[in-house]
């Protein structure tokens, strides 16, 4: 199946240190394999420039640069002027990975907003789309975005809301992000989602280092793993593997508005 169709991995953390000495072996599997594309997404400042280094080297790997929700002890005020001068540095297919993330409560949800707003600020005025992480504050997140006027779209990644969430994301411009979550067994609820949504909204990602599907052997999860991602969507569709994998593979296409 591998060899016949072509993957875009739209989230995938190549980055970080476990890939440290593995990136140029694993990157050539995965094109050997049918990988096409892979979207690195930015956590921290201090991480941006591996990224570029990557990308640099590997033409199916793309940046994107962004201050996570989760690392706040990291970031500080003038990161996001730094950010705002990334853009001029060679291309960024999107400002990410951003969001809102509630899922401890003793997270600061003040500084979480301030950083999401002056990065969809951001992203607004490089007409650039954007990579969210969301968890427990999608409601929120929709009405910042709307608020916002922001209509350059992007990818919600991991999604795990409701399908009327899911449907206004994508009423926003947004695709919605698959990852190893859906591969258990008792993932109903995502399950469901990725029968009912329509295909045109859906996109896979691995999230490696993290989120390993249920086949995963290693330690951690890997870009090659997308294809095992795959096939728990295409045994929850009706649709051929085939059109299954060009059409979310065209949607991390048309939403980072790659030619």
């Amino acid at each position: 199946m591998a060899g016949q169709i072509k993957l875009f991995d739209s989230h995938c953390h190549l980055d970080l240190p476990q890939f440290e000495g593995k990136v140029e072996a694993l990157l050539h599997k995965a094109e050997e394999t049918g990988i096409g594309g892979i979207l690195i997404p930015g956590v921290k400042r201090e991480g941006w420039r591996r990224i570029r280094q990557i990308t640099a080297q590997a033409e199916i790997c793309h940046t994107a640069l962004g201050l996570h929700p989760m690392f706040l002890d990291f970031h500080q005020e003038d990161h996001l002027h730094d950010l705002e001068m990334a853009l001029s540095v060679g291309p960024i297919a999107a400002i990410g990975e951003i969001g809102l993330d509630y899922y401890k409560s003793d997270q600061n949800r003040d500084a979480q907003k301030h950083y999401f707003q002056a990065q969809i600020d951001i992203a607004k005025e490089a007409h650039l789309p954007i990579l969210l992480h969301v968890r427990k504050a999608h409601d929120e997140v929709l009405q910042t975005i709307k608020k916002s006027h922001f209509t350059y779209g992007g990818i919600v990644h991991a999604f795990n809301g409701s399908e009327n969430q899911a449907e206004r994301y994508i009423d926003m411009g947004f695709k919605l992000g698959f990852g190893g979550a859906f591969t258990y067994p008792r993932a109903a609820k995502l399950h469901k989602l990725a029968m009912n949504l329509p295909l045109e909204s859906i996109v896979l990602e691995t999230d490696a280092p993290d989120m390993p599907p249920v086949s995963c052997k290693l330690s951690y999860n890997t870009p090659l793993h997308l294809f095992d991602n795959f096939r728990s969507l295409v045994s929850l569709r009706e649709e051929p593997a085939a059109l299954i994998a060009k059409q979310t593979t065209e949607n991390v296409i048309s939403v980072l508005n790659f030619d």
